[in-house]
Formats: C-alpha cells, sequence, structure tokens
C-alpha cells in the first residue's frame, strides 16, 4: 500500500479524551477513531491488525476440531428468560442493550451467546451419538458500560471470539477446557504478547470453574495474585492466600470501655493500645434480589482485613432461593438514605456488635426480618478480641464466641487475598501482586443453561439427560489494544510483528531524487511480492516526518533509500530496538524474511 493514497492522519498531541497510552497512540496514529461514548471506527491499519489477530485465533480454534458459525447479533428476551439472566443483565448488571421492536416484542443486542447457542442445541441434538460438539464465531458483541474507557478495552461495542461447547459428560468437558487453555496459550504466545493465565471468578456467565488469560501491563484494570514458583496465579476477585498470624491479645476479662471519636479500626486499636488482628470488625451490607426481597446481611472479619465483594456477592447468590429469589440484584454498603428505608432505629455506625439486634430492621413483607450473618474464617478463632459495643462511643474487649458473642451459622471465606499473604499451596511463597488485561476467559458452565432452558440429550442407557457445557472468549479488538499497551516508548507504538499492520515500510526521504525513488520501487514490488507485506511513504513530506510517523504507526522494520545508495545500500531499522545498519539492496529480502520467521516462529 503507498501511503500517499492512504486515508492517514496522525496526530501531534494526546487526544484529550484519552486515558492511558495505547488509547492515546491508537487514536495518534490514525488506528481508530472515535465515533461516540464507546464507540470506534477502525481505520485501514487498524483492521489489518484485527484481521491477523483474527486469524491466528481462527486456526488454533480450527486446530482443535472447532467448527465455525455465526450467530444472530440481535436476541429474543425469551431465551434470556428462560435461562433466568434477563434481570441480571437489564438491571442487576445492566449491561445488555434491549428494546421493543415494533411488535412489541423484547430484543436484545447480544453481549454474549450462551442463550442462543444452547437453543440451536436444544433443537438439533438429540443423542450421545452427536457429541461432543464444539462451536464458535467471531462477531462484533453490545455491552451497554456505565463508563465506557480506555478505548477499545472497555467500549460499548467490540470485536469477540466466543466459543460453546457440548458434552455428555465432565470428563469430556475439562478435556475440551484443557484444549482451549492450550489453544489460547498459544493465540496469545503467536501474538507476541507476555501473559499469564489465572484463576478467576466466573461472575455473570457462571459455571464451577475459569480461567482468565491476562496480558500483562502496567495500565492492567486487573489485579493479579501470583507466587514466583509459578504454581499459583488468579485474579484478585477470585484469589486465596493465608493472612498474617493474629498478635496474642492485649485483652484478658470482658469488659464494656468507653471509646470515644473511634470509629473507624485505626482509632480504635491507638486507643486501645492493641493490634488489627485483635478486632472483630463488623460490616453491614444491603443486599437486593430479583424478587424485589431486600436482605441486611451483617458480615464479621478480622479487623485487618477487608471483605472481598465478589466472593461476598457469590455466597449472597448461594442463599437466593432462601428469600424466593433466584438471583442477586445489587450488593451495597447503605447509605443513610439507605438506612432510612429499612432501619427502625438509628444504628451505631462505628460501633457495630457482630451480634446486632434485629430489631434495627422495620417490619414489611419486602423486607428480611433479620440480619444474614457471616463470619468470616478470619474471624472465628479469635480470642479475647475488641469489637463494637452496640452503643456509640463504647467497644467490648476480651470478647470470645458462645460467651458473650453468639457465632454466626455460617462460616465463610469472603476475605480479600492481598500481595505479602502467604501462599496457600506453599506458605513459604509470599504472593505477588501484577496488573493484568484481561483478553480471554474460558469457563466450565457445566449444565447451568441446558438445565435451565431443557437441551438434553439420550445417554446410551437410553436415559434423557442435560447437555454439559463449556463457554471459551476472546476479546479480538481487547487484545490487539493490550498489544499496544504491553509495546510502546515514547516515540509511539511497537507492534509485534505477527499482527503488526505491515512487516516493513519504506521511507523515501526526497521524492524529488529519482534514484530514492526508483530503489524504493524496487523494494516495494520485490518485498510484497516476496510475502513481506510493504507500506511505501511516497508522500511529499520531509524525511522527518516519514520517520516519526513510522516510528508513531509501530511498523516493525523500516527501510530508508537515502544516503546510502550511493554504495548501493539502504538504511535498515528495527523498530523495537531501534537498530540500525545499512545493508545492500539485495540483501534486504533475505534478510527480513529471515527475521519475520524468527520474530513469529
Amino acid at each position: 500500500m503507498r501511503l500517499s493514497q492512504m486515508l492517514f492522519v496522525t496526530l501531534r498531541d494526546d487526544p484529550a479524551d484519552a486515558e492511558i497510552p495505547s488509547h492515546k497512540l491508537l487514536l495518534r496514529a490514525g488506528y481508530i477513531r472515535r465515533i461516540g461514548a464507546g464507540l470506534y471506527a477502525y481505520m485501514p491499519l487498524m483492521w489489518r491488525v484485527l484481521q491477523k489477530v483474527s486469524q491466528i485465533v481462527r486456526e488454533e480454534m480450527n486446530a482443535t476440531g472447532a467448527q465455525e458459525c455465526l450467530l444472530p447479533q440481535l436476541q429474543p428476551a425469551e431465551l434470556w428468560k428462560e435461562s433466568g439472566r434477563w434481570d441480571t443483565y437489564t438491571k442487576a448488571e445492566g449491561i445488555m442493550f434491549a428494546l421493543t421492536d415494533r411488535r412489541d416484542s423484547q430484543v436484545a443486542l447480544g453481549p454474549t451467546h450462551e442463550e442462543v447457542i444452547t437453543y440451536v442445541a436444544r433443537d438439533m441434538i438429540r443423542s450421545y451419538r452427536q457429541l461432543p460438539q464444539h462451536l464458535y464465531q467471531i462477531q462484533t458483541k453490545f455491552r451497554d458500560e456505565i463508563r465506557p474507557r480506555f478505548g477499545l478495552m472497555r467500549g460499548r461495542e467490540f470485536i469477540m471470539k466466543d466459543g460453546y461447547s457440548f458434552h455428555a459428560d465432565e470428563e469430556s468437558l475439562k478435556k475440551t477446557y484443557q484444549d482451549m487453555y492450550q489453544a489460547y496459550s498459544n493465540m496469545l504466545r503467536r501474538s507476541g504478547l507476555a501473559f499469564r493465565p489465572v484463576e478467576a471468578d466466573s461472575g455473570a456467565i457462571g459455571g464451577s470453574g475459569s480461567t482468565e488469560f491476562m496480558v500483562l501491563a502496567e495500565a492492567g484494570e486487573d489485579e493479579v495474585l501470583y507466587t514466583e514458583d509459578g504454581q499459583y496465579a488468579a485474579n484478585v476477585e477470585k484469589a486465596v492466600s493465608l493472612p498474617a498470624d493474629a498478635e496474642p491479645s492485649p485483652f484478658t476479662n470482658y469488659e464494656k470501655v468507653e471509646t470515644p471519636g473511634t470509629e473507624t479500626i485505626e482509632k480504635m486499636c491507638t486507643f486501645l493500645k492493641c493490634s488489627p488482628t485483635n478486632v472483630v470488625k463488623n460490616v453491614l451490607y444491603q443486599a437486593s434480589y430479583d424478587n424485589g426481597m431486600t436482605v441486611l446481611v451483617l458480615v464479621n472479619i478480622r479487623g485487618d482485613q477487608e471483605v472481598n465483594e465478589v466472593k461476598l456477592q457469590n455466597e449472597l447468590t448461594k442463599v437466593a432461593s432462601q428469600y424466593g429469589a433466584s438471583a442477586l440484584l445489587k450488593l451495597v454498603v447503605p447509605d443513610a438514605d439507605a438506612q432510612s428505608k429499612w432501619a427502625a432505629k438509628a444504628l451505631p455506625l462505628g460501633y457495630i456488635a457482630p451480634d446486632l439486634t434485629d430489631d434495627h430492621i422495620k417490619s414489611a413483607k419486602d423486607i428480611a426480618p433479620k440480619f444474614l450473618r457471616l463470619v468470616d474464617k478470619t474471624a472465628v478463632d479469635l480470642k479475647n478480641f475488641a469489637t463494637g459495643a452496640d452503643t456509640a462511643g463504647y467497644h467490648v474487649v476480651g470478647a470470645n464466641w458462645n460467651e458473650q458473642i453468639k457465632l454466626p451459622d455460617i462460616t465463610v471465606d469472603v476475605r480479600k487475598a492481598r500481595p505479602g499473604d502467604r501462599a496457600v499451596h506453599n506458605p513459604q511463597q509470599t504472593i505477588q501482586s501484577a496488573r493484568g488485561i484481561e483478553v480471554g476467559h474460558i469457563f466450565q458452565l457445566g449444565t447451568k443453561y441446558s438445565q435451565a432452558m431443557g437441551a438434553t440429550f439420550t445417554n446410551e442407557q437410553g436415559e434423557e439427560k442435560p447437555l454439559v457445557m463449556g463457554c471459551y472468549g476472546v476479546g479480538v479488538s481487547r487484545l490487539a489494544q493490550s498489544a499496544v499497551e504491553q509495546s510502546y516508548d515514547k516515540d509511539g507504538i511497537i507492534f509485534p510483528v505477527a499482527i503488526a499492520p505491515y512487516h516493513a515500510i519504506i521511507c523515501i526521504p526526497n521524492i524529488s531524487d529519482a534514484k530514492q525513488v526508483e530503489a524504493a520501487e524496487q523494494l516495494y514490488t520485490e518485498l510484497n511480492k516476496a510475502g513481506i507485506e510493504t507500506l511505501l511513504d511516497d508522500r511529499n513530506e520531509r524525511a522527518g516526518v516519514k520517520f516519526k510517523d513510522a516510528d508513531l504507526i509501530g511498523i516493525p522494520f523500516r527501510i530508508v533509500t537515502g544516503k546510502a545508495l550511493a554504495n548501493g545500500k539502504v538504511e535498515l531499522v528495527q523498530r523495537k530496538t531501534k537498530e540500525t545498519q545499512e545493508i545492500a539492496i539485495e540483501d534486504v529480502v533475505p534478510t527480513l524474511k529471515q527475521w519475520i520467521q524468527e520474530a513469529i516462529k
């Protein structure tokens, strides 16, 4: 492609609305153009990157025997209501674009396709002889993000590969899951990215187990906790660890003490001269379920620990049926306005006790009459601890479970693991932290969707059983931007060779110099003929402008037909290392062929 003929505009300064380096660079380099909040046009250079990423994804998927298909983006609400996720996606998470068509039917733009593919399987799969099956698509998805940001990282429209497998049993599912683990690792390796697979929370997708594939980058939205021995890595939402041991309690007798102005753990510990590990902290939450029921939740946790709200949401989802509900819509720490709707009397905020009495809750049909009391494992074994006394300005010290305060019936693990903790698999290993960008996620769904939607098959014994499912997603457009976030410098993008829009760019310093033009044209023809995708910068611009643009757009190799032509040579520059060398014109094609092969092997 000749740059003079391309719709190619670069920007000197960073756009005001771009926050992270990759977003700034993709806009400055003319790869994308913002159309609206979370909506971007993929310009020719970007489309070539996306095609290359898609091809790598397609090759790895096809190698596993998966079959490519294409599913409708517009989905009937009835399917989502069958699975029980309509309210979750339109009200709780609220990320689905839902609308009513001219026939007054509710439809949605697909953020994902579990319901559609389960409907297809229900209609087409009858017998175990047809199993396993694995279908995938590469398609645009839609999610109504509250705060679209970071360009293609968190947009409202994006390209995704989503795949779905169907099995007769868990053993077959686990085999495909491992195949996908390897395939996803291959995709990221071939794309030239540094990445880490991590244990993850399944979120609204559901299922028994999942793995995220994180591209390591400082601007990553996710925190990854891992150990140096390589035996453990997890998203912080899912991570588990061993906290530091509690310090010996300084309290020997149970008593209620006045502690004015100590509504925080820090102030309380300073006043009482104790460690936060000697404290039971009591955190109040308000849970809203899909049947309109509000449940007040009191979590007891050791004073030096924080509640992992994703883990807590999972625990509250487990008990939804106890309140006649099927899904948790919202979890918040209730502010004064929220409290006014359910509190029968003022709460001693900052001084709440683990056994806060239920008479603080108003009597109402849509409010559970009792607190749901959960105790984290970190608080269960504490002895002679300090905690709130249910009276403003007072705490109790020297308390013990089932002596002065009843231990809640439900023990949970809802603490947030953090760097510096000890690893569960080996306490000698210390938990480390890194930032990551989630570009892939694979799930073992089990029978969640098939049971809800009646997708069954007949097994060898003639019994009707629900299909066992897995699902597997890769953010194609997110992967492309994450490559930029992982690899750039002060001059611009450094694209990995495998997914760069072009392998090489030829810069003609002076288009008025016939010899420079002739040499460039010759190389342009030979390189493209040899399969080396090449741009020709034949614009009537100064050499410095061309060099800056070549660096900005991140083409791996730059060829300059400049002064070295007098000796039958051209200048060859590697974008990643900035290493420059003069090379004979006849050696350019074989040299670049070798470098490219080495880079993408």
